[in-house]
């Protein structure tokens, strides 16, 4: 081999470099674990030890705690240079958050009333529900539907006051339709950099944010966050800040008593009798009453109001104010009746306060059965004097008697119209309303004169948390639309660690059984085949440290299926060179020629595997592209490794005098003179398939198959119970019309553990349908689960065996049809790309039609499979995006194995131009045998491994990877090889190819 000593300076430089990256994940995982065991020895709540462990890690932020030579680092520098784990092995919260383009559009169009725009968005809104287009896209081809004679830059559109410099009453469609496209692409980037600023102040560690594609959506990872709720509200929060002059009590008390004395009234008509008597009766009790009432309402909340309410006080009114800001005091419950009463009898109110505006006070906790009314003096417009736009900055901080408050400094605007605000609330001892999201968190008064500056402070029933994410919001800024959540899954820490745990096991057991195996069957060659993987192991991880890629399950599902295929490449060269042995070569020449005459095989079947793996990397989201990731790095790595470091430490060998048979006693002359006619058998073997093949495609038609979440919409949460339950008592609990009224309930893993899945408010992608959903499977569970448990411990684990919710997944019917679609382009466009490869490698298109029939084979036995099984298989066995990550995978293995196939056949050709086309194919497929059978072997164990001791989550994956390695294996022999002589034997593709092969040893 040429420049050995440039192979060992770049070996010992990744080694080296490897060796450093993976030093700061040792480091922090120390760390971490002494954060743990301090927290642990302070505390016995689960919530104080987390705080607690979160408080000694920031104490490290700042200080020194590793050092490397010159180099010394604090505890945010380790982490940051640490291997970032993803949310199945830390637990966390996955999210694709849809910015509205519907409301961008509205905003640039001032909220038109124009029925063309608006009947365009609505009909834009049915495209999207089976359109590959974004948002945008539907609305022009909705809008060009039904325009008629109406123009995008009409003045009731977008040639509006707002867009007056951008847009003008002459231009064409088109050229406004480039203006609309770039204003909605800058309100998403807008979007996107709030997002990315919101959720950098949240202090989750190794955050991830990226925007998918051209449209609205963005993606979000947030590793280790445990609290739902409040990461909903710091990504979807609108916060629009604005401040408000406020009534007064006296102002509207009136106003709230003349709405209560005509609901009165009209109660009343509804309700009286034809009998003269009882009318004058009821008249008098009414006049009794309702003076009653005004009395009670000046008085105490306490007050028995709810035989009062019933007949003299259909407003609710359970106080008026005392001279405040507060207008009144309500039932919580009645928000929404009562602002809807208010508001449909707005002409009570006095010409000057026509265009008042109420809004709600923030209640004093969650559980609050009382609600405040404020009076807001707004304009025609309904804006506000001053809005949030003018926050440069804003921080967490403390009022006067030492409750967190969040205090805002503004700009040069801001500050004078704050300045003029205050002075004039100063002048009449007025409030001024902060008001957030339409929620009044304080109406302080001003006492000390106007505040000049701009400084500013939003003070109330706070907690630390809460104000440290409101100033962290307004800090970052508003969202320039609203915010939905369309997919999101959330992983418990507790999965999370024991994924880790099986997947290190089945990691290890998977690792020795190859080991042991090189050893076995090719002697101290193999051993030195070995140590090239542990380093190929190494460089692994160290890439994806060094990368900052984020290892996932079935990220280390890709790491240990690349333990399986990366001794392949040692096995092709191994096979060869005991082959030139065989011939009568000695050692050194036999080493020599055995790399060289594998490179061809090792290059093509890498090439064809890593095809598959960059479409799956390209199309695939969240873990699947960590799968995607760690298989391609796995194969680089593979390749590097198998051709230069196994090669540097047999030919040190070798140069030292020592002996390598590339065998042992054992494996000698195992599969040597195998001389098997598999074209002979290829009838049979068609049959086989097609009775596969022909069972698969009915069952698909009959029974079909178990598609996830992720093809059809809904939410899915998987539940640990305290003991065994009964599948069938669950689903029959959840399936009544009172609780979900469809719902699937399987097994996942041990007995006491299900996975449950709805369709139930599928449609709904708002937070409050989460919390439906998810509190309406609470109550239906809880004749199941241990007694007295609370919701609250059911969302987070109770007790040591973590009982409750591990898991949740959530995916709306539009992102479920985009996933299908782009799983069936991911497909189809990787058996595009391998044919074309094959097609130029090979340059005959039998090859090409060979492999992709095999691969076609392969993919829908598979399927068939999945559709015959699903119902009664002990694991889940659903179709989703891992699923896709699995056939892709099979696609690249299938490929692998017969591209070996084929390059042996063109070197036959070649060498033996005297033997038929059929003894050339079988004589190259029985010299391949010890190879194919080599690295099925070991793919087939380590699979084996982690299907029997890894993850539940990934038994389906790793049953697809199973059955395509058995499959792929079978057909390269079988059915590419057998499809290939069948096209190519009355031709002339053989002489071609053989032509070929002599140009190209002469071009060498």
């Amino acid at each position: 081999m040429q420049n050995k000593g440039l192979v060992k300076l770049f070996a010992i430089l990744f080694g080296l470099v490897s060796i450093y990256q993976l030093s700061f994940t040792f480091k922090a995982n120390q760390l971490e674990k002494d954060a743990k065991q301090f927290a642990q020895s302070k505390y016995t709540e689960s919530n104080d030890i987390s705080t607690a462990e979160l408080r000694y890690l920031d104490s490290l932020n700042t200080q020194e705690v590793y050092s490397l030579g010159v180099s010394k680092y604090t505890y945010s520098d380790v982490k940051d240079n640490a291997m970032n784990l993803g949310l199945d092995l830390k637990g966390g919260i996955n999210a694709i958050i849809e910015i509205s383009v519907k409301d961008i559009l509205k905003g640039l169009a001032n909220n038109s009333k124009d029925p063309i725009f608006n009947q365009a968005l609505l009909d834009a809104d049915e495209l999207q529900k089976d359109s590959q287009d974004s948002y945008l896209e539907s609305f022009y081809t909705a809008f060009d539907a039904i325009k008629g004679d109406t123009k995008l830059a009409s003045p009731d559109i977008f040639a509006n006051r707002t867009l007056s410099d951008d847009i003008t009453f002459n231009m064409t469609d088109g050229e406004v339709k480039s203006i609309i496209s770039r204003k909605v692409d800058e309100s998403i980037i807008s979007a996107f950099e709030v997002l990315r600023n919101r959720i950098d102040g949240f202090g989750v560690t190794s955050p991830n944010i990226q925007r998918l594609g051209n449209g609205g959506r963005i993606l979000i990872e947030l590793p280790g966050a445990k609290d739902k709720k409040r990461v909903v509200d710091i990504i979807t929060k609108t916060a629009q800040l604005q401040f408000w002059e406020t009534y007064t009590t006296q102002d509207l008390a009136g106003y709230l008593l003349q709405v209560n004395q005509r609901l009165l009234e009209a109660q009343k008509e509804t309700t009286e009798t034809t009998e003269d008597t009882t009318e004058q009766t009821e008249a008098t009790e009414e006049v009794d009453t309702t003076s009653s009432v005004i009395d009670d309402l000046t008085g105490q909340i306490e007050n028995d109001s709810t035989a009062v309410q019933e007949n003299t006080n259909p407003l609710g009114i359970q106080s008026l104010g005392t001279g405040g800001p507060v207008i009144g005091i309500f039932l919580a419950k009645d928000k929404d009746d009562v602002l809807e009463k208010l508001n449909a009898n707005r002409d009570l109110l006095p010409v000057e306060q026509r265009y008042a505006r109420f809004a709600w006070g923030k209640p004093a906790n969650k559980d609050s059965e009382f609600v405040e009314l404020y009076g807001l003096k707004s304009n025609r417009d309904d804006e506000p004097q001053l809005s949030g736009a003018v926050i440069t900055d804003a921080r967490q901080d403390y009022d006067q008697v030492n409750r967190p408050a969040v205090s805002m400094q503004m700009n040069a605007k801001g500050a004078k119209v704050w300045e003029d605000m205050t002075k004039v609330a100063y002048e009449t001892r007025g409030n001024i309303a902060i008001v957030l999201d339409n929620i009044v968190y304080s109406a302080p008064g001003v006492s000390t004169g106007p505040i000049a500056g701009g400084n500013s402070q939003i003070s109330g029933t706070f907690t630390v948390e809460e104000a440290t994410d409101l100033a962290n919001v307004l800090r970052a800024g508003k969202l320039p639309a609203s915010a939905e959540i369309v997919q999101a899954d959330e992983v418990g820490p507790s999965l999370g660690q024991e994924a880790i745990d099986s997947g290190v096991i089945s990691f290890g057991l998977a690792l020795v059984f190859v080991l042991l195996w090189m050893i076995f069957y090719y002697g101290k060659a193999g051993g030195f085949a070995d140590v090239a993987l542990l380093f190929n192991i190494l460089l692994i991880f160290g890439v994806l440290s060094g990368l900052g890629a984020v290892l996932t399950l079935p990220g280390i599902a890709g790491i240990v299926l690349t333990i399986g295929i990366s001794v392949d490449a040692n096995v092709l060269i191994f096979e060869r060179i005991r082959e030139e042995l065989a011939k009568g070569k000695d050692q050194k020449m036999a080493i020599k020629d055995g790399f060289a005459n594998a490179l061809s095989s090792i290059l093509d079947a890498n090439i064809t595997t890593g095809l598959t793996a960059l479409i799956l990397f390209i199309f695939g989201t969240g873990p699947i592209k960590g799968f995607a990731t760690t298989l391609i790095i796995g194969i680089l790595t593979s390749l590097f490794t198998a051709i230069f470091i196994t090669r540097l430490l047999i030919d040190w060998y070798v140069n030292r005098g020592g002996k390598l048979d590339f065998s042992t006693a054992i494996t000698k002359g195992f599969l040597k003179n195998v001389n098997i006619n598999f074209l002979g058998k290829r009838k049979i073997a068609y049959v086989i398939s097609g009775l596969l093949i022909t069972a698969g495609i009915a069952s698909l038609f009959t029974n079909n198959l178990d598609q996830g979440i992720d093809f059809v919409g809904g939410r899915t949460y998987q539940v640990r119970f305290a003991q065994s339950v009964s599948t069938e008592e669950v689903s029959k609990t959840l399936n009544d019309p009172a609780v979900f009224g469809s719902a699937e309930v399987k097994t996942i893993g041990a007995d006491n553990q299900l996975k449950i899945s709805t369709k139930y408010l599928v449609e709904d992608n708002s937070t409050e349908a989460d919390e439906k959903v998810q509190s309406t499977l609470f109550e239906a569970l809880k004749t199941y689960l241990p007694d007295g448990i609370t919701y609250d411990e059911f969302l987070d684990g109770s007790g040591d065996d973590k009982i409750g919710k591990m898991l949740s997944s959530k995916v709306s019917p539009t992102i479920a049809d985009d996933i299908k679609k782009s799983s069936f382009w991911a497909i189809l466009g990787s058996l595009v790309v391998v044919f074309l490869y094959i097609l130029i490698r090979f340059k005959k298109w039998q090859f090409s039609l060979g492999a992709v029939a095999a691969v076609f084979h392969d993919v829908l036995i598979v399927l068939g499979i999945f559709s015959i099984a699903w119902k009664w298989m002990p694991f889940s066995m659903e179709i989703d995006q891992a699923f896709i990550a699995a056939i892709l995978t099979v696609i690249g293995y299938s490929l692998n194995d017969t591209v070996v196939v084929f390059d042996r056949i063109r070197e036959y050709l070649n060498e033996h131009s005297g033997w038929t086309l059929g003894k050339t194919i079988n004589a190259s497929v029985n010299s391949t045998l010890s190879r194919t059978l080599n690295t099925s072997l070991t793919t087939l164990v380590v699979l084996l491994a982690m299907f029997f001791l890894g993850a539940d989550s990934l038994r389906g994956f790793l049953f697809a990877l199973i059955v395509g390695v058995l499959v792929g294996t079978y057909s390269s022999v079988f059915i590419a090889t057998p499809i290939m002589y069948d096209t190519a034997k009355k031709g002339d593709a053989a002489e071609s190819l053989k032509k070929k092969v002599k140009e190209e040893e002469e071009d060498a």
